[in-house]
């Protein structure tokens, strides 16, 4: 049964997912994988004029990877709501779950999501600005202060924005689901879909609460994802606890 949610469910289960973050710190585990990986990826990117144009998208992308990125975080609120016993290693109990092969395949959707929207990105710089930068610098002043920058941040935001919304559409309590019951994908995904039609205004200020604490998460440094993101992945479960009865 899908319930309708007010704006006071976004609070609780905001509330509820820093109460569990703080009771089970996962800080280190972000810090540990996000590091490594974004600075690879920033390595690569700024080393080659070609890339670089997808910094940010790359950069941005990470919230359409998010929804599976955090499962092990849904196991561990999943665990602590039943009273058991919970703690970082818990988030490994995933790969063991009779779900995870439709976890997986939840995964590689979103993989190919975040494929399509590097393509989008690259075609809507080709598009407007066109040329290659010589560097960061050149880049931003291109995108900043010409017109065809302008129309680049507009496009390509806007574009960026209709991604988000399909993954917030089709993850949203997929994935929990799939971890708390035994249903197909499908159904999971289905279900994701009429919770967003049952609460469309919920759902967009959840899309944007999920968007502002990654964006400050990414301001100094990237460090504080290792806060966003767990809080946000424990948030979630408990916006599914709330949204499917």
């Amino acid at each position: 049964m899908i319930r309708r949610i007010g704006l006071a469910d976004l609070r609780d289960a905001l509330a509820a997912g820093i109460e569990d973050f703080l009771e089970t710190p996962t800080q280190l585990i972000f810090l540990c994988v996000l590091y490594p990986l974004v600075g690879l990826v920033a390595a690569r990117v700024m080393s080659g004029g070609e890339l670089l144009p997808l910094l940010w998208p790359l950069v941005a992308g990470l919230s359409l990877v998010g929804p599976v990125a955090a499962v092990g975080l849904y196991e561990i609120s999943r665990r602590r709501e039943q009273g058991l016993p919970a703690s970082w290693l818990n988030a490994f109990d995933v790969l063991r779950s009779p779900a995870f092969p439709s976890i997986a395949g939840v995964g590689l959707l979103l993989a190919i999501i975040f494929i399509a929207w590097l393509f989008a990105a690259r075609a809507i710089y080709d598009a407007t600005i066109g040329t290659p930068p010589a560097g960061l610098g050149d880049l931003l002043r291109l995108a900043f202060t010409t017109s065809e920058g302008h129309r680049l941040i507009l496009l390509g935001n806007g574009v960026g924005a209709l991604f988000a919304i399909l993954v917030l559409a089709l993850t949203v309590v997929s994935v929990p689901m799939l971890l708390d019951r035994n249903v197909p994908l499908a159904e999971a995904i289905r279900t994701s879909l009429r919770v967003c039609a049952a609460n469309p205004g919920p759902m967009a200020v959840w899309g944007v609460i999920v968007a502002v604490l990654l964006l400050l998460g990414m301001l100094p440094a990237f460090i504080g994802l290792a806060i966003a993101m767990p809080v946000l992945g424990h948030a979630t479960w408990h916006l599914y606890r709330r949204c499917v009865a």
